[in-house]
């Protein structure tokens, strides 16, 4: 499974000391690593002359794999100064990406957006773009293949795509939901989209897309929506001051008529921070349900199936209704 995505820039790629680096998810690779960057660069300097192909704006080179350092790496000479590099586990083989490696490198370098990797932030959305893409790929087309011939006797694979702005709680949803477990000192944000795989006893087994919710990372997430059975979305019913970003975050996504089919379930988090008074407890949920529906607009979608579920994965409220619920969308 790739793990981490990282690209060298320099006006020439030879010189270590001109060099910037960046890294997605994790800086695994750093300047400080001299013989590691090194190595990379000099088996580049053999291979690009020779096996370069020409493209409308990017020469793009034969990717090369290498071993070093316990790194497993397949990496790819852009113009001869610009090294792109994927970092797998050890078991992988990086020639099993080597199709989509290339493709991806030259549908996004070469469909017009003219990238120049003059600012950071271009870079760091290009590495995001690849790493999404290729991690997808390795997600269903290689790992799938291995998870269903383990649950060979459970006869649906479920790709479930959670998303949300920033600190509604969808990373600690999933954790609950896996392990059953809540960590109240866990509050580093999601910069990184992960896959959990969470098996349903007869059911199935759960993919669960968690996508990260800062502002950097929302452009991406129409990329993961693809190939998913169901769409989560979850809200901090406790924050109203992010109400309107939240809803508009929502619509900018549901608009896409390509995601129509697609059921829907909404979750409503953190009830634990509302003021509920247990003697009309229900009534006060069924409320707080008809107003966010309301500011929500959640009745505009009349032709998609969905259903609203309140959770407060803190306390652990109404958590076993939601496989339920998913299986409630998946057959109606």
């Amino acid at each position: 499974m790739l793990h981490n995505i990282f690209l060298f820039k320099g006006k020439k790629i030879r010189d270590l000391e001109d060099l910037n680096i960046y890294c997605y998810p994790n800086e695994i690779v750093s300047i400080n690593d001299k013989l590691l960057v090194n190595n990379i660069v000099k088996r580049h300097d053999k291979e690009e002359i020779c096996q370069q192909t020409n493209s409308n704006h990017f020469k793009i080179a034969e990717p090369i794999a290498q071993f070093i350092s316990d790194l497993n790496i397949y990496s790819c000479c852009i113009n001869g100064k610009i090294i792109i590099g994927l970092i797998f586990d050890n078991e992988d083989n990086p020639y099993d990406y080597k199709v989509i490696f290339k493709e991806l490198l030259s549908e996004l370098l070469n469909n017009g957006n003219g990238y120049s990797f003059d600012d950071e932030t271009e870079v760091d959305n290009f590495l995001i773009s690849m790493f999404i893409d290729i991690r997808r790929f390795g997600d269903e087309v290689i790992e799938k293949p291995l998870e269903m011939e383990y649950y060979y006797q459970r006869e649906t694979f479920f790709k479930i795509f959670l998303f949300g702005i920033d600190e509604v709680g969808k990373s600690s949803l999933v954790r609950r939901l896996k392990t059953g477990e809540f960590n109240d000192n866990y509050f580093t944000p999601t910069r990184k989209f992960n896959i959990e795989y969470i098996p349903v006893e007869e059911k199935g087994l759960f993919a669960v897309w968690d996508m990260p919710g800062q502002k950097a990372f929302r452009s991406k997430w129409l990329k993961g929506l693809q190939d998913s059975n169901i769409i989560i979305y979850m809200i901090d019913v406790a924050n109203q001051r992010r109400f309107e970003e939240s809803r508009n975050e929502f619509w900018n996504v549901l608009n896409k008529n390509e995601l129509n089919d697609i059921p829907l379930l909404i979750v409503g988090n953190k009830t634990d921070l509302i003021k509920l008074s247990k003697e009309n407890f229900a009534e006060q949920i069924q409320n707080l349900e008809e107003e966010l529906s309301t500011f929500y607009n959640f009745n505009k979608m009349k032709k998609r199936k969905w259903n609203f579920l309140f959770t407060s994965v803190k306390t652990n409220f109404n958590i076993d209704s939601v496989i339920p619920a998913i299986f409630d969308l998946l057959s109606s």
